[in-house]
């Protein structure tokens, strides 16, 4: 007597790809958004959609859709100004392997899902998948750039430092988008990466630390995120530039401690430090102190937000000082002056507005 054993297969319930939306006043973008992912031939996803209180009617908008597709999740929260915290839920609300970030106002290209699944698939268990953005620019009505941070010959996997220092050998500012990236879960999970609550521009602050801390990264060089640029009323186009100074303050202050504690791990690759250095006490000495901003931005505010910066003192930001060039390094100090000693202020404002006019002449 032949005994057949029967073979049962876990039915597999947890789609591939979890689509986290943002929506907030997105009504006259976000039907769009959400026919390009219903469009796709591909169909292991789920999509979760963020919505905050909005001016408009999104949410009936967003409802429509979770209504005849169940596919797609609502859930809400509070107006807060950001996408961080519907990005924040969405994580811990995602059953996919990998996820993918979708601003409401943005889309993706048909079939996209699909060439994403077979290239992903094909080396599978990555941290970080890499890919391209189309920039639509709204008032041009145009794609007017393709934009991949890492060259169609770059090498097909780096681990997470490696991948930091290739990208800033070629990008002034190593922080890529994260609608760039293909994420994958359990790797957010894991490292307890997640977004700042109400932070605007929390590419800067998100991504460095998620590139560090990968294992792997594979970048697949997939267009597949059109990026609508340049709108009136998104965040970037209608936030005054003196309200950012707090959240890059905010942003600059975490990174400052993010590198310490890196940095005492066994085995730091030590041209990090010069590498995130570089970056970031540039982006800083444009944010506080280049001519328009100077001429825009009140002194008080100037002071008030780099307190928030230098709120550790100087411990912090003394190693990523010692790692540049000089000028930078004479910047850096200066800034960190300006912070604190009232008397400065006038002939540090007159130093950068030197020290922008030399740059400006040594790259023309």
């Amino acid at each position: 007597m032949v005994i057949f054993a029967q073979t049962m297969t876990k039915e597999k319930t947890e789609p591939f790809f979890s689509i986290i939306v943002p929506c907030c006043d997105v009504e006259p973008y976000v039907r769009e958004c959400l026919d390009s992912v219903l469009r796709q031939d591909f169909r292991d996803w789920e999509c979760l959609l963020g919505v905050e209180t909005s001016k408009d009617r999104t949410e009936a908008v967003v409802r429509e859709y979770a209504a005849k597709d169940p596919r797609f999740k609502v859930f809400t929260g509070p107006r807060s100004g950001s996408c961080s915290a519907s990005r924040n839920a969405g994580i811990d609300r995602a059953t996919g392997e990998y996820l993918i970030f979708l601003d409401g106002d943005d889309t993706i290209t048909e079939g996209s899902l699909q060439r994403l699944h077979d290239k992903i698939s094909a080396r599978p268990g990555a941290d970080l998948y890499p890919c391209a953005v189309q920039v639509l620019d709204a008032k041009a009505g145009k794609v007017t750039e393709i934009r991949d941070n890492y060259p169609a010959d770059a090498k097909p996997e780096f681990t997470g430092p490696e991948a930091t220092l290739y990208i800033a050998g070629i990008r002034k500012h190593p922080h890529p988008m994260m609608q760039l990236t293909i994420c994958r879960r359990a790797f957010l999970v894991e490292n307890k990466l997640r977004c700042i609550h109400g932070l605007r521009g929390q590419d800067r602050q998100f991504s460095p630390r998620a590139l560090y801390l990968a294992k792997r990264v594979c970048p697949l060089h997939e267009p597949f995120y059109v990026y609508l640029y340049n709108r009136t009323g998104s965040v970037v186009t209608s936030v005054n530039k003196k309200d950012l100074l707090k959240d890059e303050a905010i942003i600059h202050q975490t990174l400052f401690e993010f590198h310490s504690l890196a940095s005492s791990s066994p085995g730091f690759d030590r041209r990090l430090t010069a590498c995130w250095g570089k970056s970031w006490i540039s982006w800083i000495a444009y944010m506080w102190f280049s001519p328009l901003r100077i001429k825009h931005i009140p002194r008080a505010r100037r002071v008030e937000t780099l307190g928030i910066l230098f709120k550790n003192g100087y411990a912090d930001f003394a190693p990523l000082l010692g790692s540049v060039s000089t000028p930078l390094r004479l910047a850096g100090k200066a800034m960190y002056l300006y912070a604190g000693h009232p008397l400065l202020r006038i002939p540090i404002e007159m130093f950068f507005r030197l020290y922008f006019l030399l740059a400006k002449i040594k790259a023309s």
